[in-house]
């Protein structure tokens, strides 16, 4: 399953040649998986009072076309694997069809000493590609 976000490209998100500056890209795909989350109920503010905060490990990242400025996006997030301690995530920013930006991102659980712990059991058990595929 592929969660999709919007996302408008403000003045704000680009640099001197109007185009969004890379390290945004970033941003955008942290809010994806961010809401990502919250829409498979995930509340990550209940979770940090808990203890628990997730932490990127690895991301593989390739800029394939640029947007610019009042351009609407889309990210998109698809899980690509899931074991009891991370998580491999598909995150693509398109433009219409055209496909802009993409990231494997690999995430993991800290706890309170900043540690790796496992993931909630509700990630850890979601329908897993590589596994179930």
């Amino acid at each position: 399953m592929t969660h999709r976000w919007p996302i408008r490209v403000y003045y704000e998100d680009t640099d001197l040649a109007g185009i969004v500056y890379y390290a945004n890209y970033l941003r955008f795909i942290e809010r994806a998986r961010s809401e990502w989350l919250r829409e498979m109920g995930f509340d990550q503010a209940a979770m940090k009072e808990a203890g628990t905060v997730f932490a990127v490990r690895r991301i593989e990242a390739d800029y394939l076309a640029p947007a610019r400025f009042d351009d609407l996006l889309t990210a998109e997030t698809t899980l690509a694997a899931a074991t009891p301690a991370r998580l491999t995530l598909d995150q693509q920013v398109r433009r219409g069809e055209a496909l802009l930006f993409r990231a494997a991102v690999t995430v993991v659980a800290l706890g309170p000493a900043g540690r790796p712990v496992r993931l909630p059991a509700g990630l850890a058990s979601l329908p897993n590609p590589a596994r179930d595929g």
